[in-house]
């Protein structure tokens, strides 16, 4: 069943009807500031362990009140370490800061470690990304339109994502696997790039890979090692000081986008600590998300200052 989203009274109703993507799909309603949560895989998720929240990846969405203008959606990934989530400050926040944009949210809860390894958790981003993109009409969004956003771990989930992507199964028997799972669009915050042991997060790197991992999985979910000219276009942000992520891994990456010609943009701070979400109170760094905006809107995907306030 195609899932279609109303605003009624001022909140999200998920609307069963019709015949399409979200066949079987049991969605958890609540108020439009919350959001309205979808499993990603009703019917269980591929790999899964157990029965429990932990082991179902969910998509929580939220859309702006008025006008998305660019029609464009943003799958956001939590940071955690790939451990834990943190889906408050690197998820409904930035959805309300998207919302508020003009611009259509969707938090990702995708599985963790030391329970769930690679590849566990690109296929959970993989799948987020068919999802929005197979019901972009329903979520007011163009399927070319539809970028991803990680903090930290959910930083390199989001790397991944738009390193490791396909074009879809057109023969697939679910509508949703038939759709691409490249991104749009990257945007990077203090995020983790690499798995060399030399200046990776060893503990985003301990639950995502395991203790002794094979040597040709730490090279492939090394990101500055898989850039291409297909990679897409990405904004980074992070801090010198970051004590937790090195710099080094958004400068690889940088580094890599450029000279494989991918429009690329970084933003370097020298004080910040590690987490700060959007800088909310953070004198050193509540001026980047300003410096995101810009570049969303110099690239088509928010609509000016005026018409993202208007609705217009």
């Amino acid at each position: 069943m195609r899932m279609k989203l109303r605003r009624i009274g001022g909140s999200v109703l998920a609307v069963l009807l019709g015949v399409g993507t979200m066949q079987g799909q049991q969605a958890q309603s609540m108020p439009a500031s919350e959001g309205t949560t979808v499993l990603l895989w009703p019917n269980g998720a591929p790999g899964a362990k157990g029965d429990q929240d932990v082991d179902k990846p969910t998509l929580t969405i939220y859309l702006p009140s008025g006008a998305n203008a660019t029609k464009t959606g943003v799958v956001v990934a939590p940071g955690g370490g790939y451990e834990h989530l943190s889906m408050t400050k690197e998820g409904s926040d930035v959805a309300h800061w998207l919302n508020q944009r003009g611009v259509a949210a969707f938090v990702l809860k995708y599985r963790l470690g030391p329970t769930y390894h690679n590849p566990i958790e690109l296929g959970d981003a993989q799948r987020a990304m068919r999802m929005v993109r197979a019901n972009a009409s329903e979520y007011g969004i163009a399927p070319d339109h539809i970028g991803m956003w990680g903090f930290s771990a959910g930083g390199h989930l989001t790397a991944t994502t738009g390193t490791h992507f396909d074009s879809g199964n057109p023969s697939a028997a679910d509508p949703i696997d038939r759709q691409g799972s490249r991104p749009d669009f990257l945007i990077l915050a203090y995020p983790v790039i690499t798995m060399d042991a030399s200046f990776t997060h060893s503990g985003s790197r301990r639950n995502l890979l395991g203790d002794n991992p094979d040597p040709a999985v730490v090279l492939s979910m090394s990101n500055e090692l898989q850039v291409t000219k297909d990679t897409p276009p990405t904004f980074l942000f992070s801090t010198t000081d970051d004590q937790t992520v090195p710099v080094m891994n958004s400068v690889a990456f940088y580094s890599a986008l450029v000279k494989s010609g991918v429009p690329a943009e970084m933003h370097l701070f020298q004080h910040g600590r590690h987490g700060s979400g959007l800088g909310v109170g953070n004198p050193q760094l509540s001026v980047w998300p300003d410096l995101l905006i810009k570049w969303m809107r110099e690239r088509g995907y928010a609509a000016p200052a005026t018409a993202a306030a208007t609705g217009n």
